[in-house]
């Protein structure tokens, strides 16, 4: 087909879940393909305004249909417009209290949700580690996970290999790190360890910074006490956190365990440096 010839080089990201056989807008959910946030899929046509033609990367089976960026976009809107509506309903329901406490709540987290980008795929390519090296290493988490934890034993163990900049003030510095540390940093051919809000992403996700990003998730204790409701809280920020920013993780650790912990993340290191990478094509042209 030609469009396969003028497409089998574009590689995308997904960045949200698709099963086509909970879509009620595919033509045909049996000629659906099923992808995860962060599944490589290579695109095999762009002919259908709605509906491409795709298929994952080193997959076996044969291509199938996705929702293309501009349908995808359009049920987001509409699912975000329906979940307005319901909320004001809501609010009429319960009375004013309610509704006060909810303007609130909004007023403080917009703020954070209004620059998050409406994503759907994300063009990438795959490098040689030879040509391609991860300079940063962020850790992202719910407060309390065990971030710094993890930042100071892998600095700890490896002083040579990583280091991470001092917190300033905030006059001129991006979360109160100053990007030039970061850069002093990679001068002296150390990887940055950063322990970062996920809103400094923005400024982060670019070629100069080249970050490896790693989620820490809250861990899984099902038979322990919570008397305060603090691992309820810290499940309950962790979950926020991976519906609003999972799209940037390249690996996802539970800590259920530190020493667990610090194991699954070398080895995730010593694969970066030493296999084949997919980076956004922003990265690279």
């Amino acid at each position: 087909m030609p469009a396969y010839d003028t497409l089998k080089s574009i590689f995308v990201r997904a960045q949200f879940d698709y099963d086509p056989l909970e879509d009620e807008l595919i033509p045909c959910a049996q000629a659906g393909i099923a992808f995860k946030t962060g599944d490589i899929l290579q695109i095999i046509s762009k002919d259908d305004h709605y509906w491409w033609q795709a298929q994952k990367d080193n997959a076996a089976g044969s291509a199938g249909l996705i929702p293309s960026p501009e349908l995808q976009e359009r049920r987001i809107a509409y699912m975000a417009m329906e979940k307005n509506k319901q909320e004001q309903v809501n609010c009429s329901i319960f009375g004013r209290k309610k509704k006060q406490y909810k303007d609130k709540y909004l007023a403080k987290h917009n703020a954070v949700f209004d620059q998050l980008d409406l994503v759907t795929y994300e063009e990438v390519v795959k490098l040689p580690y030879s040509v391609f090296q991860r300079k940063t290493l962020v850790l992202l988490g719910a407060h309390g996970v065990g971030r710094r934890q993890i930042k100071n034993t892998i600095i700890a163990k490896h002083p040579d290999k990583y280091a991470y900049p001092i917190p300033r003030t905030h006059e001129n510095a991006m979360y109160g790190t100053k990007l030039e540390t970061i850069r002093k940093i990679h001068e002296e051919g150390k990887v940055a360890i950063l322990d970062v809000e996920p809103q400094a992403l923005k400024v982060l996700r670019t070629a100069e910074f080249a970050p490896y990003v790693v989620f820490i998730a809250a861990p899984v204790f099902p038979n322990m006490p919570d008397c305060d409701g603090s691992l309820e809280r810290l499940a309950k920020e962790s979950d926020s956190l991976k519906q609003a920013y999972g799209h940037f993780f390249d690996l996802t650790i539970v800590n259920n365990e530190i020493d667990e912990t610090i194991a699954q993340l070398e080895a995730a290191i010593e694969r970066v440096h030493t296999t084949p990478q997919w980076v956004p094509v922003s990265w690279v042209y």
